[in-house]
């Protein structure tokens, strides 16, 4: 067996070395222009090169959760392509998102900076039921992170391409279930997966059917948000303000809009990182699983993106 490692911003020792404990008479390289044909791979962002050489391997293993930068590229029609399912993303996903919501409704940046002034003021509490939170994609970070608001007992609300139940949270669907879940949220918390029908999906005219004074938490991707809508929003008092994860152009360029509106809170992608020994032993895992003719989960279908 031939296994191959292509990510060019990592150190790859520690990938390599738990994929040689994982399979001891295995081939395992990281890969190089001109190498020799592989049957797994491991990547992220990898070149066109990289693809065109590997035309032959088995499966590619996605070393994160989206994979809409594999999908720009040419890859081969059969080639199975599979995503990292969880591996310690959830959690860290439902931390990132919980604090988000939670410090935007206790008005904690508010108390910070009155603090900061040397002023002792109380607010007057919210009502948590009016601030509903609509949470775009109910894969498996999706679902993760609406149980975990739920259990702060905030109204939870859905939304995803194709049905979905879950206990204690009120879904919608499809195109036709859009604009009910908007109507309904006073925050939005978007884990849609990238696609060419998510593309831009966060704009003036979804974002405006929020309700008034509403919130958006954007971790899935900065392609998803259309930026100028959003500094409208903020502008005009539709929207009260935003944590942003995810960026068009990552690092956030110095210049950017969004670096001068206080109204923003601004991380470096970091809401959930990949996990090495979790996401290691997932994907080993599956490779045993291939080796031995099964099936897999967290195979990709086609262009929509999961």
């Amino acid at each position: 067996m031939k296994i191959t490692f292509c990510y060019a911003d990592t150190r790859p020792e520690p990938w390599i070395e738990g994929l040689r404990a994982a399979f001891p008479a295995a081939d395992v390289s990281v890969w190089r222009p001109g190498a020799p044909q592989a049957d797994y791979a491991l990547v992220w962002a990898p070149p066109q090169q990289f693809v065109d050489e590997q035309a032959g391997l088995k499966a590619m293993f996605n070393l994160g959760a989206g994979v809409d930068g594999l999908l720009r590229l040419k890859l081969p029609a059969d080639l199975p392509l599979v995503r990292i399912e969880d591996a310690g993303m959830a959690v860290q996903m439902a931390e990132y998102v919980c604090q988000a919501v939670v410090r935007h409704f206790r008005e904690l940046p508010a108390y910070e900076s009155a603090m900061a002034r040397g002023e002792w003021k109380l607010r007057k509490p919210r009502v948590r039921r009016d601030f509903a939170v609509g949470v775009m994609g109910l894969g498996v970070l999706g679902q993760r992170v609406s149980r975990a608001l739920a259990h702060f007992e905030f109204p939870v609300n859905g939304w995803s391409r194709s049905p979905r139940e879950l206990d204690g949270i009120t879904t919608w669907h499809g195109t036709e279930g859009l604009d009910g879940f908007l109507r309904a949220s006073r925050v939005l918390v978007n884990l849609l997966p990238l696609t060419p029908d998510t593309r831009d999906i966060l704009n003036v005219d979804t974002l405006s059917r929020l309700q008034p004074g509403a919130y958006v938490v954007n971790v899935a991707r900065g392609a998803h948000l259309v930026d100028e809508d959003l500094l409208a929003l903020l502008a005009s008092g539709h929207l009260a303000g935003a944590t942003l994860d995810v960026f068009r152009t990552e690092p956030l360029p110095a210049d950017h809009a969004f670096r001068r509106d206080p109204r923003i809170t601004l991380t470096p992608h970091v809401s959930a990182r990949t996990l090495r020994e979790e996401s290691l032993a997932q994907i080993t895992g599956k490779i045993a699983a291939l080796e031995r003719g099964e099936s897999l989960t967290g195979v990709v279908k086609g262009t929509r993106g999961y």
